[in-house]
Order: structure tokens, then sequence, then C-alpha cells
């Protein structure tokens, strides 16, 4: 099965779906948002993990869209409590629109999600939407928690992790399962496919607090040294104070305390302590870790090794891509 052929059903089917017509202030930014496109990971690791236990994954795709709308709709919100002005290079919904369309919008998605994935066979809905609301939930949970290390300044890793686990890694393990589920696996193989998918998120956020760091403008196709500006809490942050000398503290703190600076000058400075520490190598070392677990958990599934190889191949892109 080839991912760019996936890829290109799912933006297609994403293309077909309808939202409303009127008013127009609260489906236009839906169409907007969702016609922005994005790499359609979500999506993807449903007709992927589906692949795995049948041949025919056509009754997986509205189901495996519902996952991508919900995606969306973190976004349209998370971008409003962030303050974002933009999203894939293009304005954010409350920029464009303004924060209370954004938030309505918002809503009416999460219910569009909803309605896909009631297009599951009805011997698995229920199944479905038991673990699409516990995702639902822990997604949230991960953004209060993100929201709350803003005022902390003693973020610990073990915190961190597990505020990623849920703000990212919980819906790539309930996409996974998704596929599982709807191409009929036993529970234990849809718990698996769960705990690979929430570990590959994991190494997947970890993989983008790096590429912030160090990745190239043009590739990652934002600025570079965002998370530095806006002293997030990240893995590469936590690691630095934890291991910096008193004199690297020192700075640190400087720059995480100061309110005026030119931007180039804060990246440079918090750049050079992170490679003294040699903190992105030791963050490359953490991705590694979870993409380990990841794959040691694709071995053990009951599946032809010739429909792991996709999969397999598809995480190797995850750890190596520069965007």
């Amino acid at each position: 099965m080839q991912i760019e052929n996936l890829v290109a059903q799912i933006n297609a089917q994403i293309a077909l779906l309808t939202y409303g017509e009127s008013p127009i202030e609260l489906y236009e930014p839906i169409r907007y948002l969702m016609g922005l496109g994005g790499k359609r990971l979500r999506p993807l690791l449903t007709l992927l993990g589906a692949n795995l236990y049948t041949d025919d994954v056509t009754h997986c795709y509205l189901p495996a869209i519902g996952v991508e709308v919900f995606h969306n709709f973190t976004l349209m919100h998370d971008d409003i409590m962030d303050k974002a002005p933009l999203r894939r290079g293009n304005p954010t919904v409350h920029a464009r629109w303004n924060e209370n369309i954004a938030i309505l919008s918002g809503d009416v998605m999460l219910v569009k999600a909803y309605e896909l994935m009631m297009h599951a066979p009805d011997k698995h809905l229920r199944s479905v939407l038991a673990h699409f609301n516990q995702c639902a939930a822990e997604v949230c949970e991960g953004q209060q928690k993100d929201m709350n290390f803003e005022n902390s300044i003693d973020v610990t890793e073990a915190a961190y992790i597990d505020m990623i686990r849920l703000k990212t890694a919980v819906l790539l393990g309930f996409a996974f399962g998704l596929g599982g589920i709807l191409a009929d696996a036993l529970p234990a193989e849809v718990a698996l496919l769960k705990n690979m998918g929430e570990n590959m998120g994991i190494g997947f956020q970890l993989k983008d607090d790096l590429l912030d760091v160090f990745g190239e403008a043009g590739k990652v196709g934002k600025q570079v040294g965002g998370d530095i500006l806006s002293n997030k809490k990240t893995f590469l942050l936590i690691e630095a104070l934890e291991k910096a000398n008193d004199a690297q503290r020192k700075i640190l703190h400087y720059w995480l305390d100061e309110t005026d600076y030119i931007p180039a000058e804060k990246i440079d400075a918090v750049t050079e302590i992170y490679l003294a520490l040699e903190i992105d190598k030791l963050t490359e070392s953490k991705i590694q870790h979870y993409f380990s677990l990841g794959y040691a958990q694709l071995d053990a599934l009951h599946a032809p090794e010739a429909k792991k190889l996709a999969l397999r191949a598809f995480m190797d892109w995850l750890i190596a891509r520069e965007h």
C-alpha cells in the first residue's frame, strides 16, 4: 500500500466534505482551515493500522477523516489560546475572522468529527466512540497542562513527557487503534496499536522540538527558534536548565526573564548553550528511544510481515524528517 496514494485518497475525501452553508461566517472558517493541508498523519495512521488486518480499507475513510477534523478543531482552539498569528504559513482563523467565530466554528468541527465517526460499522460503533471520548478528554488535559507550564519554572522531564503524551501522542494512538477496530483486530492487537501510536507520537513531538531550534526555516515552514522566543518549556529547555552549570543557568534565566531583546540574539545565545551541553544529541537519543519502543510493538503485532513494511518505512521517515 503506497503512502502517497493513501494521502491522495484522504485529501480527495476531505475535499468532498460538506459542513453547512449559512451563516457563512460559521462554516467558511472550517473550509479554510481544512483546506490549508498538512501531513494528514492521523487519518493515514488509521488506514495503515487497518491495512495490517484487511486488504480493503474503503470503509475506514470517513472515520479516519473524522480524526483529521478533530485534530484541526484542536488546532483552531489552540491557536486562540496561544494567540498564534499563523497556521501552516497562513493567517489563523481567529486572526482572519475573530476569536468568537473561531470558537464557534471549532465547536462545529467537533460535532462534524463525531458525525464522521458515526460511519463506523454498527458492530464497532460503541467501541469507537468510547475510545474517541477518552482520547478527546485526554487531549484537553494535555492542553491544560501545557498552559500550566507557561507559569512554571520547574517543569520536569517526566511531567513534560506526560504532557506531550496527552496533548499529541494519544491522538496518534487513537488513530492507529481505530484502524485496528475497524478491521476487526483482536482487542490485544488494538491495545498494541494504541501504545505504538503513543510512543511514535512522543517521538514525533520531540522531533518537532528539535526542528524548532535546529531545523532549516525553509524546510520547517516557520521561524526557527520560535519556541526559544516564546519561552516554551520544551524538552530541550528543561534538559538545559537541569544540566547547565551556574554560569549557563544564569544566562538561560536572563533570556527567560528579559522582555526587551533582539530576537536573533536570544535565539543564538540559547542555542549556543544547547550545543555546549549537547542537548541536540540528547534529544535525538530520546527520539530514538520512543521510536524503538514503537518498532518493538510493531514487531509484536500478529500481522503479515509484508504489510508491516509500509508502516516501518513510514516510521523511518518520521524519524528522519526535516519538517
